[in-house]
């Protein structure tokens, strides 16, 4: 894997995500610029990722539960 694939992983595994005028989440444009393997590798380490969020979080949220969260329970339609 090359430095700029790191680099690439790396945005595409955090839990910030975009989003569009309209509300609905974007996906994040470093995902597009991996290969096939690139992002079977994301994906792992994502799941990897969240497990650990998981286990620090008292209630055993993730970053994306908690943005979840956020957004339903602070931000309702």
């Amino acid at each position: 894997m090359t430095s700029e694939d790191e680099l690439l992983l790396e945005q595409v595994t955090s839990a910030f995500r975009a989003r569009a005028a309209d509300g609905s989440v974007k996906s994040h444009p470093a995902w597009h610029d991996l290969g096939r393997e690139g992002r079977a590798e994301a994906f792992e380490a994502t799941l990897r990722l969240r497990r650990m969020e998981q286990a620090l979080d008292a209630e055993g949220n993730s970053s994306t539960v908690a943005a979840v969260l956020e957004r339903i329970i602070v931000q309702p339609k």
